[in-house]
């Protein structure tokens, strides 16, 4: 089950302009929260989980996950591009809300959870617009508190 996330794990703005880019964002904002991180390592397993299949899924959404072998809890983060990122998404749109989900190397069935959970809750185009058009990180948090609900 996702943990409650605060302002901290949240980038309202991204800054970046590429799918690269956003990794390495997305990943500084990782190490920032769990320090012991190696930014370049975890931008190196995004790209290649990238390299799978695009984790960019159409609607504005792209869910950028993989096993890191030195944490030991899932730790989820936020990034918001308001101007959008070309991801490879099917829809072929660029991507404006990306969730960062990170597990332990030891954690299949709870990370597949995860996943399953913020798929249903993201399925919700209100949801969807909420995040969006939230003025700050703080409404931001306020939107994934509901993520609760569809568990």
């Amino acid at each position: 089950m996702i943990d409650l996330i605060g302002s901290e794990r949240i980038a309202a703005d991204m800054a970046a302009g590429s799918k690269r880019e956003a990794l390495l964002e997305l990943a500084r904002l990782a190490q920032k929260n769990c320090p012991d991180l190696d930014v370049e390592k975890l931008q190196e397993t995004l790209c290649d989980r990238e390299k799978l299949g695009s984790t960019g899924l159409g609607e504005s959404i792209a869910i950028p996950h993989g096993k890191i072998s030195n944490i030991d809890n899932i730790e989820f983060f936020f990034g918001r591009s308001l101007k959008g990122i070309p991801f490879d998404a099917p829809d072929n749109k660029p991507t404006h809300l990306f969730f960062l989900l990170l597990a332990p190397t030891w954690s299949a069935a709870p990370y597949l959870r995860c996943l399953a959970q913020l798929s249903r809750f993201l399925k919700s185009p209100h949801i969807r617009s909420q995040l969006l058009h939230a003025p700050n990180g703080a409404a931001i948090v306020k939107v994934l508190a509901g993520i609760h609900e569809f568990s």
